[in-house]
């Protein structure tokens, strides 16, 4: 068990697309993904929801800014029969260009082409995942539902997609 998370993790991850249809990704120093390119991410801290997690990681890793589009997946999975491991991984749009490499957990950070990442060795597996689903299939947000006063909900956004006329 991860004493600081403990058994339940709970994550995302941000894909962001800039106008030349590049996808920034980064390379951590650390941990499976060590040296792979991969999408910017980590954990949900107290007060956050999802989608500012993605964002609030893409800007602390790259130093792009960047706002929520849409809900591309959820990954989850349990590590050594214990740890629930989840992640919710987002479409987002760029705000800002230019790339600021967060140095002490990223060796590097990139807006790179499909054509770069489907040929470079070191593209994570999520990353060729994804590049397999083009075009991506998402959930946009839909903002101003109230649950209801009891639950006492400060913010709250739901990603679903309508049924109606898919028939």
């Amino acid at each position: 068990m991860d004493s600081k998370r403990g058994n339940v993790w709970i994550a995302a991850a941000g894909l962001v697309i800039n106008e030349a249809g590049e996808w920034l990704v980064v390379k951590k120093k650390y941990s499976g993904l060590k040296g792979k390119w991969s999408l910017p991410a980590g954990f949900v801290q107290p007060g956050e929801m999802l989608d500012e997690t993605a964002v609030r990681e893409v800007w602390e890793e790259t130093g792009i800014r960047s706002e929520p589009v849409a809900l591309l997946g959820v990954r989850t999975g349990v590590i050594n029969g214990n740890i629930s491991d989840n992640m919710a991984i987002f479409l987002l749009r760029p705000r800002s260009e230019r790339i600021i490499v967060q140095t002490e957990e990223l060796d590097a950070a990139a807006f790179l082409s499909r054509a770069a990442l489907q040929a470079d060795r070191d593209t994570s597996g999520l990353i060729r995942y994804l590049l397999a689903l083009e075009p991506l299939a998402f959930l946009p947000p839909h903002n101003g539902l109230n649950p209801g006063d009891p639950f006492g909900y400060t913010k709250y956004r739901l990603y679903f997609e309508s049924l109606k006329g898919k028939e």
